[in-house]
Formats: structure tokens, sequence, C-alpha cells
């Protein structure tokens, strides 16, 4: 493998470790307590600092500030981190902060994502495997994302709040309050709109499963949701619908984003 390759005008730190055939762009600066793995691309102007690793093959586009303090006026400058995976693109002025000491202490990236220009990654959040922020997009601290969530341009999310694997979230959508896996929501206060059927589709969802999990979308919105899943979760299920049953009845002290009232 080749050596990394360093334009003159970046900053490497000394402690910074850098692995091989990564790049470093113009006027870039990687801080001493950094870990580029394998393949990572810095771009022009970016900044990388604190306890932080980047994955192998992820890519940094330029005025990106990865690893800098969280936004959290409770921060005292404990150590904290960011743990980024691999092949994620995060694209021009993207920002991702560690973990405070309330929250863990760690921030967590999964592999595979795409964080469009100006989204943030707030502290303390998980963020799992092939997740898209498109550009704008806010997530506060101690979020969770799991995979394969897609959240639409200027939209915001809670925090403390989760989002269950494959669900979507529109455009200009402020999420208040928990959505449960492959839902889709939308509006500026955001309700549950059924279900992602594009992203379902994507992911090979079969026409006898899409049909399950409307079933049981009808199901939940009779009442509780936490009460109707309990009793629905006693019954034989489909594995897309454990998934729901499973989110829904998992540690949260959050309500659930529900239906528009008929």
């Amino acid at each position: 493998m080749a050596e990394a390759a360093i334009h003159p005008s970046a900053v490497i730190e000394p402690g910074a470790e850098i692995g091989a055939d990564v790049e470093i762009g113009p006027f870039s600066v990687v801080g001493p307590r950094v870990r580029l793995a394998d393949g990572v691309v810095l771009k022009s102007h970016v900044v990388v600092t604190g306890d932080t690793e980047v994955g192998e093959g992820t890519v940094i586009f330029p005025f990106a500030s990865i690893g800098e303090v969280p936004q959290d006026l409770k921060f005292k400058g404990e150590d904290v981190r960011l743990r980024i995976g691999a092949r994620n693109r995060i694209r021009e002025y993207v920002t991702m902060n560690p973990g405070t000491a309330g929250g863990g202490g760690e921030t967590v990236v999964g592999d595979d994502g795409l964080f469009m220009a100006s989204s943030h990654v707030g502290h303390d959040c998980r963020i799992g495997d092939r997740v898209i922020l498109a550009n704008s997009v806010a997530i506060a601290g101690h979020c969770h994302l799991e995979d394969d969530v897609i959240v639409g341009g200027l939209s915001g999310v809670h925090q403390w709040v989760r989002i269950g694997r494959g669900a979507m979230i529109g455009a200009v959508t402020m999420v208040t309050a928990d959505v449960i896996p492959y839902g889709l929501v939308q509006g500026p206060r955001g309700h549950l709109d059924g279900l992602n059927i594009v992203g379902l589709r994507r992911r090979g969802a079969s026409r006898s499963d899409i049909a399950a999990l409307r079933a049981l979308l009808a199901d939940l919105g009779a009442g509780s949701f936490r009460d109707a899943a309990r009793t629905r979760a006693e019954s034989q299920v489909t594995g897309m619908e454990r998934d729901v049953l499973d989110f829904i009845l998992g540690p949260s002290d959050r309500s659930f984003l529900a239906p528009r009232p008929a």
C-alpha cells in the first residue's frame, strides 16, 4: 500500500495516526488524537480534531468540522470520543461532535452513510449504517438513528429521539418523538404518515411483508402504541413486524409520532 499523500499546507499535529493511502488536501488540520484509517480522504480545508477515529475509505469534503467539542453548555472538557465508520461520504460544512459525560462520552457513526452539505450530528448520537442526512439536517444530542434511515433536507430531530430502521423523514419536518421502523413522517410538526414504501421496496420487502406492516400499523393506531404492541407481540409476527414491535417496547421515555387524527 502507498504512503499517505499530504499536501504541504496541511497541519498534522504530532500524535495523529495516519493510515496507508490516506490523502490530506490543502489547509486541512488533523489533531494529535485523531486516527485516520487506510484510504481516508480529506479534501481541502477539513478540520478533524479531538479523540476521533475515521474509518477506512471515508471521504470528508471541504470545510467540514469533525470532532470539535460538543455544543452543550454542560461540557467542561471531559475525555470524550467520536467514532466514524467506513466508507462514509461527509460533505461540505458538515459538523459531527463527540459525546459528553452525561451521555456516555461517545458519538458513534456507522458505515456507508451519506451526510450532505451542512448537516449536523450532535453529541452522544448513535447513527446506524447506510443512513442518509440530506442538506442542512440537524440531529440533536442523544438521538439514535437505526440502519437505513433517510432524513429529508432542512429537517430537525429533537434530542433523545429514536428513529427506527428503514424509516424516512420528509423534508422540512420537525421530529419531536420516536419514529417506528419503516415509518414515513412528514410535515412542519411531523406525524406518522404511513409506511416508507419506497424504502421497503428498495430493501426487497415482499408484498406480504408490506401488507403485514400495514395491518400492524392499523392495529397500533387504535390506541396506545405500547399497549397495542404488547398485545400484538403475543401473536405470531413476521421479521419486519417484529422490528416494529421490539422498537416500540424498547427502552425509551418518549412518546411516538402517531398518524394524524381522522
